[in-house]
């Protein structure tokens, strides 16, 4: 139905050739809802963006640490690094996007689905990087066959496979995150479909004969 179009029920007035004419008496227009960016608040953007800021933080610090220290790879570490920015800045954009400013919101829709590659990048990286053993240690310890640091590789393989157990859950909750964020964009933005109209019931007092 186009914009502004009616569906009119008339009243006829006093029969006879010199009575008023008929009435409007209900107008059904159908209008833009002015308060559709408030729904963009349902989805709590201020919590979720602060939360993807502190989780994608924790794993940038964790990164940095292992890189400084020589424990990690620099193949799989920097562009997990890089990909963790990415969700960093995702999560500042959602929290400003909470002024409802129409391209702020348009700006939040794209980080968010470049956080939601991001996630899945970090994810499969985080996959890798828990199959690759600190093999030092073990290396260390067949090449010199030194048993009494047997235990000690044993505890840093375990340490190495929860972290990264913890990573993913980390990237698991990032990615619905980022989801959840774009989804309520979209609606807000209305990139993939026309905005809807919302139906104003118009009622006009018959007068009074």
């Amino acid at each position: 139905m186009a914009d502004g179009a009616a569906a009119v029920e008339e009243g006829l007035g006093p029969a006879g050739p010199r009575g008023p004419a008929p009435s409007p008496l209900v107008a059904v227009s159908f209008q833009k809802n002015v308060h559709r960016k408030e729904k963009f608040l349902e989805a709590e953007p201020k919590a979720l963006g602060i939360t993807q800021i502190g989780m994608s933080l924790f794993q940038i610090t964790c990164v940095a640490v292992f890189l400084s220290q020589g424990l990690s790879e620099k193949w799989t570490d920097v562009p997990f690094f890089i990909a963790s920015l990415l969700l960093t800045i995702a999560g500042s954009v959602a929290v400003a996007a909470g002024n409802l400013h129409l391209p702020t919101l348009r700006a939040c829709l794209g980080m968010q689905i470049v956080a939601c590659v991001a996630s899945v990048f970090n994810l499969i990286c985080s996959l890798v990087k828990m199959e690759i053993s600190p093999y030092d240690c073990w290396n260390y310890y067949y090449e010199f066959n030194a048993t009494h640091i047997e235990k000690p590789c044993h505890g840093i393989e375990n340490t190495h496979t929860h972290l990264f157990a913890e990573v993913l859950v980390i990237q698991v909750a990032l990615l619905a995150i980022s989801v959840t964020l774009a989804a309520y964009c979209c609606k807000v933005v209305h990139c993939c479909s026309p905005a809807p109209k919302m139906p104003v019931i118009t009622v006009h007092a018959a007068p009074v004969q």
